[in-house]
């Protein structure tokens, strides 16, 4: 029996032209959508109320001036049931400019109704905001555009984006707990040295023993906090700068993206990730009617890794040679066995699109496996790391009187 969940909705009352909110209880998405239909009501955002506590997924807000995969998902779905419905352009983009909630899309969309109202085609008017449409959404719009399918393209952008915004969102969630650990393991040990072992000190002082060895090095720690941790902060601060400054440059993928992918645990994730967001994005763009060539170029660009990336350029050099697309795949290490496999097939049989949602479907129900999994295993270890931290500074704070009382048994 399917759970049901309460969902909050906006959408467009077809009879007057005004926008109503609500909430609704349905078990799936589809459900409120299909509720919203019958009603007379075009869907224009449908979210599911956001979990509470510990589990909660953390949203930081991006750095980097880009929209991310949610947002792009709720704008095309918004802008397809608009279309649908039989909307001129200028005025759906006229409501979603007025509906959207992320600033730097709302920006964008102001700028981008100004020039398809000036003659600009709107897959035109997209492809001057880079940071905001991603090259792959503006090819499949163009598709759409020049073919006069316009609403599905949106739809097919939609569910991609969709899909991408909740694979990562299981990510998120299974990091965010050990994340919260980690910071609280931090912060008690910075307590403790900064403030309590002061305290144990001025006590030790008056025993008139020598302390034990791990008592002195958190005594010596704890003068010397002072300069450890403002260096400890400008070293963090000075890294993340760097990172940020160095995260999109060619010397700096071509080392960090291959680490990733060898990263225990944690490399398989990125790998499937990677998998899963290459052959989602190449299914769209081929079923669209994007040329393979095309299609691979900006897939590469957007897979977000530089292996993929090096693959790809095989490929495209493959395919121009007049060679298989599956050839490549099985000399790139990124790529698990099956892919290469599956994709044969679908070259073979003339499939290769419905193959390649097939491999993607597969990979993202992987990554919802492997997060669960990866969830599951880190909390136990963290709390026992946790404990372990805490427990030995204590013991060390603790062993001047241990040895103290053990001195005075002797003597007695």
């Amino acid at each position: 029996m399917a759970v049901v969940q309460e969902f909050t909705y906006r959408a467009i009352d077809q009879s007057s032209g005004t926008t109503v909110k609500g909430t609704l209880e349905a078990p799936t998405e589809a459900s409120v959508v299909t509720k919203l239909k019958a009603q007379g009501l075009t869907p224009l955002d449908v979210t599911l109320l956001s979990k509470t506590g510990l589990r909660r997924d953390l949203n930081m807000p991006s750095l980097s001036g880009t929209v991310g995969a949610k947002s792009l998902a709720v704008f095309a779905r918004q802008m397809a049931a608009l279309i649908n419905a039989g909307l001129p352009l200028m005025r759906t983009l006229t409501i979603l400019t007025e509906q959207t909630r992320d600033k730097r899309l709302q920006q964008a969309l102001v700028t981008v109704a100004a020039d398809v109202e000036g003659g600009s085609s709107f897959s035109a008017a997209l492809a001057l905001h880079p940071k905001v449409f991603p090259p792959l959404m503006v090819s499949i719009v163009r598709v759409g555009e020049t073919g006069g399918f316009l609403g599905p393209a949106l739809t097919s952008i939609a569910e991609n984006y969709q899909k991408e915004a909740e694979l990562h969102n299981k990510v998120r969630s299974a990091v965010t707990y050990p994340i919260i650990v980690l910071s609280i393991a931090i912060i008690g040990v910075l307590v403790m040295v900064t403030w309590v072992v002061p305290v144990f000190e001025k006590m030790f002082k008056g025993l008139g023993s020598s302390l034990p060895l791990p008592t002195q090095i958190l005594v010596t720690i704890s003068h010397n906090m002072f300069w450890i941790l403002p260096l400890l902060i400008v070293a963090s601060l000075l890294l993340w700068i760097w990172y940020m400054r160095n995260r999109h440059t060619d010397a700096f993928r071509k080392r960090w993206d291959p680490i990733k992918l060898r990263l225990p645990v944690f490399g398989q994730l990125t790998t499937k990730m990677a998998v899963a967001r290459f052959t989602r994005n190449l299914a769209m763009m081929l079923s669209a009617g994007v040329p393979i060539i095309q299609a691979l170029s900006i897939v590469g660009q957007a897979s977000n890794n530089w292996k993929i990336e090096e693959a790809v350029r095989d490929i495209q050099d493959s395919i121009r040679a007049g060679k298989s697309f599956s050839g490549p795949l099985a000399n790139a290490a990124v790529f698990p066995a099956m892919v290469p496999q599956m994709v044969a097939v679908g070259e073979e049989s003339g499939t290769l699109s419905e193959m390649l949602a097939s491999i993607a479907d597969f990979y993202e129900d992987e990554v919802e496996t492997a997060t669960e999994q990866l969830s599951s295993a880190i909390e136990p270890i963290l709390i026992v790391l946790l404990g372990v931290v805490i427990g030995s500074m204590v013991i060390s704070l603790y062993l001047p009187i241990f040895t103290l009382y053990g001195d005075l048994a002797k003597q007695h």
